[in-house]
């Protein structure tokens, strides 16, 4: 099952799960960063933060993908990177995971987090 998206996600805003998620997430930030939202149907914060990230990454002026992973339906991939709460949101960046949050955030704190781990990964 899927929300529904709030905004034209400009083909940034993408559902992954178990069986794709090495392409869609690993192999592809290494072409762009890419934001995995764990969320769960049943999870108020889950419900409210996702109508935000996906109004930042549609306006990001980077190239930046946002994948939306269930966690009910992907239980082995929530495991794998030890998610114990929802929502997390994890960047990966070249195949690795650099940097992550859980909760709802308003957009500015998702913006300031965006610009400080994207800008530390372009300087470095």
């Amino acid at each position: 099952m899927s929300l529904k998206r709030h905004l034209p996600n400009k083909g940034r805003v993408v559902d992954v799960c178990e069986a794709d998620f090495d392409q869609r997430v690993i192999q592809a930030s290494q072409q762009q960063p890419v934001l995995v939202d764990f969320w769960a149907e049943w999870c108020s914060p889950c419900l409210v933060l996702a109508p935000i990230l996906e109004r930042v990454i549609c306006e990001w002026p980077q190239a930046i993908q946002l994948a939306k992973l269930e966690v009910d339906d992907n239980m082995r991939v929530a495991g794998k990177y030890k998610i114990r709460g929802f929502p997390s949101v994890l960047l990966f960046i070249q195949g690795q995971e650099i940097a992550r949050f859980a909760s709802a955030k308003s957009a500015h704190w998702i913006e300031a987090f965006l610009t400080e781990h994207l800008q530390t990964v372009n300087s470095g």
